[in-house]
């Protein structure tokens, strides 16, 4: 069998070692093919190896982020133990321990800015094309400081805005109507603790998923809130979000802006509080790239291609007007 997997390129060097050492010895160790093809590695062979040698890579990487170097010492541990020395473990201060005692550890150096930036900050704003971990990551920053009680609640909530689609009326009560639009956190908050507890924490209101236009005229206090699809936000709802931020508490507003699904002479809410916060004391800004894409490796040459193209539109219509 053959998989392929993707490597951050500013890192590459460093992870294959001098002369390519670290690679020669995973193909020993392992019995393993391993081509490089600019920021893709092949890996082939019998499945148990190739999927060893993955994991290995993996592992390579994480630590490579952390540390900002990688020896054959340590690659000759993960090869061996098949996973980091406990030390390291207990020395990674981004690390995410939820309720399942599932870790969360970020995948990219982007992803690891964006963690330190939600720990850092009282306000975060994250912008970036899908499959970035955009809402997955803050959703595990909630739910861990839940788990330290460092608040009280977690509210979740994301504007019910259709995605070039007229779903029209939907049947059943309020929860019913807009619960496709909050799925995605759903999501999130199922892979963090067992469906009893979630189940639990909503019906006590310790969690709270919610359409945006249902946080007018509160003051949340000790909760971290999440605003999700943010680029879908007027410029008033943005406003009306931005200030219900109460004592004690994290906000976290997320969104891709190149997905923006306001009407074409409406300036979405996000960019706006972007450009007027991004320099004040408290606020703190995250750019997730193409680079930090987590999901099926298509996704990551899905949207380059459509940047591509919309660059070249772009071009195109600057020409027009001179």
């Amino acid at each position: 069998m053959e998989v392929t997997v993707q490597l951050d390129p500013a890192k590459q060097l460093e992870l294959f070692g001098p002369t390519d050492n670290h690679l020669r010895l995973l193909r020993r160790s392992l019995g393993v093919q391993i081509t490089a093809r600019r920021s893709d590695l092949y890996i082939s062979g019998a499945d148990a190896s190739v999927h060893r040698a993955a994991e290995v890579i993996d592992l390579m990487q994480k630590h490579l982020l952390k540390h900002q170097q990688l020896t054959e010492d340590n690659v000759t541990e993960f090869v061996e133990h098949g996973s980091a020395p406990a030390r390291e473990e207990e020395e990674s201060e981004q690390a995410i321990t939820v309720f399942s005692n599932k870790v969360v550890e970020p995948s990219t150096e982007g992803q690891l800015k964006y963690i330190e930036t939600m720990l850092n900050n009282d306000l975060t704003f994250c912008t970036g094309p899908a499959g970035t971990g955009k809402t997955y990551l803050a959703v595990a920053v909630a739910v861990s400081m839940l788990k330290k009680r460092q608040i009280r609640r977690i509210v979740l909530a994301r504007p019910a805005v259709e995605a070039g689609e007229k779903l029209g009326f939907l049947p059943g009560d309020i929860a019913a109507k807009v619960n496709p639009y909050l799925r995605p956190l759903f999501d999130a908050i199922e892979d963090m603790m067992d469906f009893a507890q979630m189940r639990k924490f909503m019906e006590l209101d310790i969690i709270e998923i919610i359409p945006l236009a249902f946080m007018r005229g509160r003051t949340l206090n000790e909760a971290t809130i999440i605003c999700d699809e943010a680029q879908n936000t007027s410029g008033l709802q943005m406003l009306m979000v931005l200030t219900r931020l109460g004592h004690g508490s994290k906000m976290i507003i997320t969104g891709d802006i190149t997905q923006v699904d306001l009407a074409a002479s409406q300036k979405s809410g996000m960019v706006e509080a972007i450009e007027t916060l991004q320099h004040v004391d408290g606020i703190g800004v995250a750019e997730l790239s193409q680079r930090d894409i987590v999901r099926h490796r298509l996704v990551q040459n899905i949207v380059e291609a459509y940047r591509v193209r919309h660059e070249a539109r772009s071009r195109g219509g600057e020409r027009e007007r001179l």
